[in-house]
């Protein structure tokens, strides 16, 4: 090979990770540039749709299931003798039933064969069929199994897609995570939209179904197709790092996770602090006798941490921050304010919660966007697939346990007498 021919195709490696390289030594480029953007673009929307039913199906779900039950709603929503504007209900139960179904997917795929087609149409078959289950019910089940269906559809979608982005450039991983930080803002809002346009719960699902097509486009049509990961010529007479080989078996992958956990761990307890406020400590914040009433304010607070969300997934190409363990820092001192700002009503001024509001969505998308970024850099192609199959659990796990703990600390908390807010801006 000339010495030009080599200079050329270095750069192709260093400009494209989708490079096949022997044992030989001999590369060879199987991608060209000039076409990422159909990469990049379809990365994105399967994010936005993969997490779209995610977001908008509990709300949707609550209105239908309402229709079911003939008892009277109480005006004030005060628990009895404490003056608390609250229910002893809290938002965690529901939480549990729409992040069970995902947690149960994402733990047992890493070890199901990787056949891409099939579980992305399993994904989009499902997602398709809870947007109809919930639209068409008749009976709580029905709306109830339309919710789990979703939440496995989110689960399988996830999962695979972030495995199947070790065959891709690793900037993949960005508008990914920008796409599924998208979700939440456009999710919550088109949903909002629809309803105050008087479009019934039922027309809403319907006109969603559009998603799932999309989302099938997206990955048949738009993504291209990934050539061979590397592969070792019988020429060769070098032998694979041992650490760049690919898991084999369910023993060498069980061992494997252990390595994971510097990923994992952080991750976990930033989503556990972060859907422990949004659960069981968001719906207790409220602020009299301003422009919004009690249930405005807890939609709006909701849409500017999904803002602070979208934002923070999107950015991992403006800034990069490794040191994940300190983003679970900040958000457990996040969860020390509400927690007290709940109990005693201190703060002056509900400006000061959106923008506390925006910190934490921003920390958690950071989180999940740098742990995934960092990962295609610093694990080995033929162990990625595996990798991002499993730590992509790491938030469900924290969401999950969020859940749980929500529910008796809500409970206490408007068990306690009502607080006065002093000083107010």
């Amino acid at each position: 090979m000339s010495p030009s021919s080599k200079q050329q195709e270095a750069e192709d490696s260093e400009h494209n990770p989708q490079v096949v390289v022997t044992t030989t030594g001999a590369t060879h480029s199987i991608r060209h540039d000039r076409s990422l953007w159909r990469d990049l673009t379809a990365y994105w929307i399967l994010g936005l749709c993969n997490n779209y039913g995610y977001v908008v199906m509990l709300s949707a779900a609550h209105d239908i299931i309402a229709q079911f039950n003939d008892e009277p709603e109480v005006d004030d929503g005060a628990v009895a003798g404490t003056g608390r504007e609250c229910h002893l209900v809290s938002t965690g139960a529901i939480l549990l039933a729409d992040v069970l179904p995902s947690l149960f997917v994402k733990i047992l795929m890493p070890f199901f064969p990787f056949w891409v087609n099939v579980r992305i149409g399993i994904a989009v078959a499902f997602s398709a069929a809870g947007f109809l289950l919930v639209g068409f019910a008749n009976a709580e089940w029905m709306a109830l199994l339309g919710v789990i269906i979703t939440s496995a559809s989110s689960g399988i979608g996830e999962t695979t897609f972030l495995a199947y982005s070790s065959r891709f450039n690793k900037n993949v991983i960005s508008t990914w995570s920008s796409g599924t930080g998208g979700a939440g803002v456009i999710g919550s809002l088109s949903y909002a939209t629809l309803r105050s346009l008087e479009v019934s719960p039922r027309d809403t699902m319907l006109i969603m179904l559009i998603f799932p097509a999309i989302e099938a486009f997206a990955f048949w049509l738009l993504l291209r197709r990934p050539q061979m990961l590397p592969v070792t010529t019988v020429e060769s007479t070098e032998e694979l790092i041992s650490d760049d080989k690919p898991l084999v078996g369910f023993k060498e992958k069980m061992s494997y996770i252990k390595q994971l956990f510097k990923y994992m761990l952080p991750l976990c307890l930033v989503y556990f602090f972060e859907y422990f406020i949004n659960q069981g400590l968001f719906e207790l914040v409220y602020f009299e006798k301003i422009f919004l009433d009690k249930a405005s304010q807890y939609r709006w607070l909701n849409v500017d941490y999904q803002i602070g969300v979208f934002i923070s997934r999107s950015s991992v190409n403006i800034f990069q921050l490794n040191k994940i363990w300190l983003m679970s820092v900040f958000q457990f001192i996040n969860v020390v304010y509400f927690l007290t700002e709940v109990i005693w009503f201190y703060t002056p001024s509900i400006w000061i919660v959106f923008v506390i509001v925006l910190w934490e969505g921003l920390l958690g998308g950071g989180a999940y966007v740098n742990t995934f970024y960092r990962m295609s850099k610093e694990i080995p192609p033929g162990r990625q697939q595996f990798a991002m199959a499993m730590v992509v659990q790491s938030d469900s796990y924290g969401i999950a346990l969020a859940g749980f703990l929500a529910i008796p600390v809500h409970n206490a908390i408007c068990g306690l007498p009502a607080a006065v807010r002093s000083v107010v801006w």
